[in-house]
């Protein structure tokens, strides 16, 4: 039996030793864990974590993080360190977009470039010489 201090009403004390090593990052909301835990798997990956616990309370982003790290173990690390580098570079942080563009397979499609746009001659356009002034012209 394992003594604790007493604390005031409403407190709490926990223990870290007491915790299963596995799942004591879980249990604290260890921000810098789930950080690491992303870069382990790639830079941009690494990077997308860090972005979606950017927060002022990081903690009520901590689902996403681990929604994140759960598309590397269904997808695989590779497929997802290309979607977040593509959605990192449109500086578009949501874990749903990932989602999407994996289960869409749009990860690693290019960006097309648009058409460049053509003049097209209107109806009444009028050339360029009518628009000169005569400057020897009195008024």
């Amino acid at each position: 039996m394992k003594v604790h201090r007493r604390q005031p009403p409403g407190g709490r004390a926990t223990d870290p030793e007491d915790l299963p090593s596995e799942r004591s990052a879980y249990a604290l909301r260890d921000i810098d864990h789930l950080i690491e835990l992303g870069r382990s798997h790639g830079e941009a990956i690494g990077i997308y974590v860090e972005a979606v616990l950017d927060n002022p309370l990081p903690w009520t982003k901590m689902r996403q993080a681990y929604r994140l790290l759960g598309l590397v173990k269904k997808w695989g690390a590779e497929r997802v360190e290309l979607a977040c580098r593509r959605a990192l570079e449109a500086e578009a942080v949501n874990v749903n977009l990932i989602a999407r563009m994996i289960e869409r397979a749009t990860e690693a499609e290019q960006a097309e470039r648009p058409p460049e746009p053509t003049l097209i001659r209107s109806r009444f356009a009028r050339d360029a010489a009518e628009f000169v002034l005569d400057s020897g012209v009195s008024r």
